[in-house]
């Protein structure tokens, strides 16, 4: 089910060579074998130049499969008088599926952007950002089914709608993970599965929409270390532990019972939902 095309520049000629540097070709041996696809790569257009061509679609959107599958280079060595139908083309792009993509996606994507916070630390931590939005995607009774999309007393959305949260890593702006959705997935349920991703020593900067004990408390406790910073809500209730400068102090939030039930049923152990947390003074307040 593919997500509607974004409008963006057409990068340069040379983006392709540039990305195909950047990927080790073992990673798209691996794609395919670990997710039983290699048994494609005998065909006219074998399942590792699909990869390839599908990457190459992503980058030059503006131009027709047939003129990458020549600027590409796709042809096979072995084969130089022939050529690849546009038949040929989206049968193997069928074939292939979207499983040995989303493996290659979530290995570049976890190398090349943990690689990039780390190297570019703010006082030791490794600095990420999580948020969510939407997007249409075609109108076809299969998408409709599945994402759903927004209803108002004027009727349903024009078109399906997916929702999706994203894992950036902030310094390089490159994308560490990322979930999909239904548009009636809560955004704060796809962020969780995330929350693996995150490695230790880290700040994740987060919209108030997560400022809550059960999402907060499972992002420090998938890891060591793991620190987090939000804008507080004008109704955040929190008790002053301790005054640090002008307008910092060490506070503790005040987590409602409800609250605090649903976080005991998603962890072991009796200890306390409530966390320690420093605010930050000033025009607006700010939790970590």
């Amino acid at each position: 089910m593919p997500l509607w095309p974004l409008k963006h520049a057409s990068p340069d000629d040379g983006a392709f060579d540039r990305l195909r540097a950047s990927i080790d070709p073992d990673w798209i041996e691996q794609a395919l074998e670990l997710t039983g696809t290699a048994t494609l790569r005998r065909r006219r257009l074998p399942a590792e130049q699909v990869i390839w061509l599908v990457l190459g679609m992503a980058l030059y959107r503006d131009r027709r499969i047939d003129e990458l599958v020549d600027k590409l280079d796709l042809a096979l060595p072995d084969r130089r008088d022939l050529t690849v139908a546009r038949s040929a083309v989206a049968q193997a792009r069928a074939r292939l599926g979207s499983e040995p993509m989303r493996w290659l996606f979530e290995r570049c994507s976890r190398k090349w952007a943990h690689e990039a916070a780390s190297k570019d630390r703010w006082r030791g931590l490794a600095l990420y950002g999580v948020d969510g939005t939407t997007t249409r995607t075609p109108d076809s009774p299969e998408n409709r089914d599945h994402f759903g999309g927004h209803v108002t007393a004027r009727g349903e959305s024009g078109y399906p709608l997916v929702r999706f949260v994203t894992l950036m890593a902030l310094r390089s702006h490159l994308l560490a993970a990322v979930r999909f959705g239904p548009h009636a997935t809560g955004e704060i349920t796809l962020a969780r599965e995330m929350w693996e991703e995150i490695p230790d020593d880290s700040l994740t900067i987060l919209d108030r929409a997560y400022l809550g004990a059960s999402p907060l408390l499972a992002l420090e406790r998938s890891g060591k270390n793991r620190q987090w910073m939000t804008r507080a809500c004008s109704t955040t209730r929190y008790r002053v532990l301790r005054q640090l400068g002008t307008g910092d102090a060490l506070v503790e939030l005040v987590v409602s019972p409800q609250a605090r039930q649903r976080e005991r049923a998603h962890r072991q152990g009796g200890a306390t939902a409530a966390q320690s947390n420093q605010l930050r003074g000033g025009a607006s307040a700010h939790l970590r």
